[in-house]
């Protein structure tokens, strides 16, 4: 099963092991990580579930096609804390490939920001 390490915003890291198919936002939320909502459930209505991705990762975690969507753009408008590697983790679906993805909290203060 994939990991997921969360830098919180103490600057701890918390590691989950994410189940293949859910989003990130949906193991954030399983595993009651602070700072992660997902008030919409993730139907990008809301950006209560942005985080920070790593740069080793941000590819890995984009869309096949490429580019966020304009959807996904406009909640994180919305969003605070916006950074350049900022991401709506419900549009970041776990698999394989993903498995050691670091992203962070908003509020953090990684060293990669």
């Amino acid at each position: 099963m994939p990991q997921i390490h969360f830098i919180q915003v103490d600057g701890s890291t918390k590691t989950i092991d994410a189940p293949v198919g859910l989003s990130v936002m949906e193991v954030a939320v399983k595993h009651a990580m602070d700072k992660i909502e997902g008030a919409c459930g993730g139907s990008l209505a809301c950006a209560t579930c942005h985080v920070y991705v790593h740069p080793d990762w941000w590819d890995k975690v984009m869309p096949d096609e490429g580019d966020i969507s304009e959807a996904e753009e406009d909640m994180l408008d919305l969003a605070f804390n916006l950074t350049k590697r900022s991401r709506l983790s419900c549009q970041i679906i776990v698999t394989d490939k993903l498995d050691g993805l670091v992203v962070a909290l908003p509020g953090s203060k990684p060293d990669w920001l």
